[in-house]
């Protein structure tokens, strides 16, 4: 994977792509990555790691090894905006093991946003430990495992988000990880599940509005990517 230092930008000129490898956001500051293309990956397509202050914005991905977008070890303020990932199971992780609470409790608030979804499989994302985690306006097209999930204490907002057949579209727990909290509140539900939810959320740290559910999926399918 190819190191991103602090106080960088990685900008996708038209037609360009990334193609085998992936970014390695590791101890930095201030990054952007915005307008890549990434294909077939052999590791993540990107990894962010003891980072704050990251945007992640209008990517395409697809096709690759393990993660799409994966945030992880104590890492904090991440805003993840207006990417599709397609022909992909493993969409965005946030918070990489059951063990790493020492670490991760008090950070891994993430925001995530008018991203499309477009027939993956499941992390979308599979949260632990973040409070609050905000899931607002995203488009969830067929995905075939799940939504969202929150684990290990995490404290998920999911709000105005568009879920089209998806049978499971949120819930609490996922393979060995505990429960989290979850919120579910103005989501629109197409030939999907009905979610699981439970407990409560931090207050989001910031102002923000929501675009009308029902215009989520024609507003992020014309945007995304």
């Amino acid at each position: 994977m190819l190191r991103v230092a602090s106080n960088k930008s990685v900008i996708g000129n038209s037609g360009s792509a990334l193609v085998g490898c992936g970014l390695n956001v590791s101890e930095a500051s201030n990054v952007i990555i915005r307008n890549m293309t990434f294909r077939n990956w052999n590791d993540d397509a990107i990894n962010v790691q003891y980072s704050t202050r990251v945007w992640i914005d209008h990517n395409t991905l697809s096709n690759g090894y393990d993660g799409a977008i994966d945030v992880k070890r104590a890492s904090d303020y991440v805003t993840v905006s207006w990417n599709r990932i397609s022909s992909h199971d493993k969409s965005m992780l946030l918070g990489h093991s059951d063990d790493n609470g020492g670490e991760d409790r008090g950070h891994l608030r993430v925001t995530y946003h008018h991203n499309w979804f477009d027939g993956t499989g499941q992390r979308h994302p599979r949260v632990r430990f973040g409070n609050p985690v905000h899931v607002y306006n995203n488009f969830y097209g067929g995905v075939t495992s799940y939504g969202v999930a929150s684990t290990e204490g995490a404290g998920v907002l999911v709000e105005c988000n568009y879920f089209e057949n998806t049978q499971d579209p949120y819930h609490l727990g996922e393979g060995d990880s505990g429960p989290g909290t979850l919120v579910a509140r103005n989501n629109q539900m197409v030939n999907s599940g009905a979610g699981q939810t439970g407990g409560s959320v931090a207050s989001i740290p910031y102002s923000y509005s929501c675009d009308t559910p029902s215009q989520v999926k024609s507003i992020v399918t014309g945007g995304a990517g």
